[in-house]
């Protein structure tokens, strides 16, 4: 195993992109999107079907002797940095992630079996503003039954099985019946949040909730890396694209000086994020130096997103700020990102704490 990190795209990885992103251009436009956010429904389950089941990336991690494809977190940084370009409202990151890795923390075969199979979707029940090694809300379990509520769950409204933590140290299958899911307001309309209570329902024991969810919350916050990534290049872009095509006095806004130094930057930036997400994604595939890949990752990508963001909203003018145009979901979705699975504050106290370098 090299000591080196591959942060180059081999050919099956730029294969798999090409498929996802014709698959999102024809079935994931802008405009679907937002009219998705102002339904009931946001999540676009008929999109979530064809990239689980007939491409069969729900199963990306999960080992071929289980029905899924036996690949890596490499492979599943691709799909997330295709999902970020198009915003697209599937449960893949928290079901075919971070579910996942909980799931194969605790050997649930026959869960794994249906989520490759994307027969099942599942939630880690645990807000989607918990870091790793964070600390992790929990449910009571009396007389074999659990009760209690958890707050912020990611996709829980899409979820047939919640993982749950309970205090009696264990993690519990639950099926989304048995509980009651309450939509809660969330920034990012795309990947909406819900409040899970629990009044007796009971659970299945899947194994020790500590190693499971810190694993799960890693891979969650490693991958959401290249999310952010896939955002922050749409946004470049496509505000390269605008300027090319705007005028003012007679010539492209793109040409102008100022402008050309803002836009340099970014692309300097986004550069950088891509180096860091491609790190986190190959350490989280050979577990070389995983925590510090991570930590390195998610305490730069949070403001790089954002900042493209913000950039794309003001070069854009006054079609910026209007709801038809598609930038105000990219600023929701990086704003949303830059908490999910701890801040960037939080992970370089992580860092820090890694090397000794603890603040007074």
């Amino acid at each position: 195993m090299s000591a080196q990190p591959d942060l180059l795209y081999s050919e099956e990885e730029e294969a798999l992109r090409a498929a996802v992103r014709d698959l999102l251009t024809d079935h994931c436009d802008p405009a679907g999107v937002i009219a998705r956010t102002e339904s009931e429904t946001p999540h676009d389950v008929p999109l979530w079907k064809t990239l689980a089941g007939s491409m069969g990336l729900a199963g990306l991690l999960i080992p071929e002797s289980l029905g899924g494809q036996g690949a890596t977190h490499r492979e599943a940084a691709v799909v997330l940095e295709e999902l970020g370009r198009s915003v697209a409202p599937v449960p893949y990151l928290t079901s075919a992630v971070v579910a996942t890795e909980a799931l194969l923390a605790c050997g649930a075969d026959d869960l794994l079996t249906e989520s490759a199979s994307a027969t099942t979707v599942a939630a880690l029940a645990v807000g989607l503003h918990v870091a790793p090694g964070g600390t992790v809300p929990h449910v009571r379990l009396e007389d074999g039954a659990l009760h209690g509520e958890l707050t912020g769950i990611a996709d829980a409204a899409v979820a047939d099985v919640l993982l749950v933590p309970a205090d009696d140290g264990g993690l519990y299958a639950v099926r989304a019946a048995d509980a009651t899911v309450t939509p809660q307001v969330s920034l990012d309309l795309t990947r909406p949040v819900a409040r899970v209570s629990l009044d007796g329902a009971t659970g299945h024991r899947l194994g020790e909730s500590g190693p499971a969810v810190r694993r799960a919350l890693r891979a969650g916050a490693g991958l959401l890396a290249s999310e952010q990534l896939g955002i922050a290049g749409w946004l470049l872009t496509e505000t390269v694209r605008y300027l090319k095509e705007r005028k003012q006095f007679n010539r492209q806004v793109g040409g102008f000086q100022a402008l050309k130094h803002r836009l340099a930057r970014l692309w300097l930036e986004v550069a950088g994020l891509r180096a860091a997400a491609r790190n986190a994604a190959d350490a989280l595939a050979t577990g070389t130096d995983t925590d510090v890949a991570v930590a390195v990752a998610q305490a730069y990508a949070a403001r790089v997103a954002v900042h493209a963001a913000e950039e794309a909203l003001q070069l854009h003018g006054g079609i910026g700020m209007t709801w038809e145009h598609p930038v105000h979901l990219y600023l929701k979705r990086a704003k949303a990102d830059s908490i999910a699975y701890g801040t960037a504050g939080a992970h370089q106290e992580a860092l820090a704490e890694s090397v000794d370098l603890r603040a007074p």
